[in-house]
């Protein structure tokens, strides 16, 4: 019997933001189809977490392109964002991108859709319908411009 999916907020169809992923997740994920996996956490940012390379090994055994961008929120460069915007442009979907959270990817997004022309308080309000708060998007998106 295959892992069940860990929680997963669909941020738009094609993209889901999830939490922390250990070994079970990965598989289930890959079970459930999913193309690609962005993971936005620092190595080492809690005891017991899947360090990015053995997530990529595993993620790549089962077909998922794997994507390490990480970031804390007091590290996060325009740098990132381009890296990520990118990243999505290219993804083949469906596509997981995740954090500790789930926030710091839901808010990596928001920042690459703000540059398409994206509403921020239609962001902050999708978002919030998940359970994850992004209300410092706009003060966030005018550091990095």
């Amino acid at each position: 019997m295959s892992s069940p999916l860990p929680p997963l907020a669909e941020l738009v169809p094609g993209l889901s933001a999830a939490g922390a992923l250990g070994t079970a997740d990965l598989e289930a994920l890959a079970a459930a189809g999913v193309r690609t996996i962005i993971n936005n956490r620092p190595d080492g940012e809690d005891p017991g977490q899947l360090p990015a390379d053995e997530a990529r090994n595993l993620a790549e055994a089962h077909g998922i392109a794997y994507h390490h961008i990480p970031f804390t929120a007091a590290t996060l460069t325009r740098a990132d964002v381009d890296a990520f915007a990118a990243t999505l442009r290219s993804a083949s979907q469906p596509v997981v991108v995740h954090c500790r959270s789930g926030t710091r990817s839901t808010l990596i997004w928001a920042l690459t859709r703000l540059r398409e022309g994206a509403d921020p308080n239609a962001l902050i309000a999708q978002a919030a319908r998940h359970g994850i708060d992004i209300a410092a998007l706009p003060a966030i998106a005018a550091r990095l411009r």
